[in-house]
């Protein structure tokens, strides 16, 4: 029998990936993108309440996409649809989740949010050793930074809801087949009753 799961914000730090316009717009119905939203806000709330660290994951590029090899199949359809330029209003964070200034915000330029950025350096810096995650997309951002943060032996706590894919399949199995083998997946409200005062 598994013990109930307990976050110590200490030591815990959640990471909300790519909740921004150009992704929320054009992979999600816009049904879907205010619910994983509105469940990636209650985390938000939950865990600035305890003074929880929180980093805020976002994609975007330089003008003209320097850092887009046309090999990358994804990528170069944002490129070629002028998509995720750095500074354009469709790489802001959605209103309901703006980051406050103490809350830092890491650029990538990849799928994954360590891949290329400066996160592992913000994390141990504050001697984080638990990850709970929320993003948009489930088989993309959220699949990624799981696998590389497992990787990094840190400890992982998923939200299931807070997190969405445009392939409804998709996210089913990657939530209830893969995620598991590496982290604790629990519905945004299991975690927040998860996290200490």
């Amino acid at each position: 029998m598994s013990l109930p799961l307990s976050i110590d914000p200490h030591t815990s730090a959640l990471l909300l990936m790519d909740f921004q316009s150009f992704v929320l717009d054009n992979f999600l119905p816009p049904t879907a993108a205010s619910e994983v939203v509105s469940n990636a806000s209650k985390l938000l709330g939950a865990a600035r309440k305890v003074d929880m660290l929180t980093i805020h994951v976002t994609v975007g590029f330089r003008p003209g996409y320097p850092e887009i090899s046309p090999r990358n199949k994804l990528f170069s359809g944002l490129k070629k649809n002028g998509m995720a330029a750095l500074g354009s209003e469709s790489t802001k964070i959605d209103s309901r989740l703006s980051p406050l200034n103490s809350e830092p915000v890491v650029v990538k330029h990849r799928i994954g949010a360590f891949s290329c950025t400066d996160l592992e350096r913000l994390l141990r810096a504050r001697g984080i050793d638990t990850l709970i995650l929320a993003g948009v997309t489930t088989a993309g951002v959220v699949l990624s930074t799981v696998r590389q943060a497992f990787d990094l032996d840190y400890a992982l706590v998923v939200a299931s809801d807070g997190c969405m894919d445009p392939d409804e399949q998709a996210h089913a199995f990657v939530i209830e087949r893969v995620l598991p083998q590496h982290a604790n997946v629990l519905s945004a409200d299991g975690i927040v009753s998860a996290v200490r005062p």
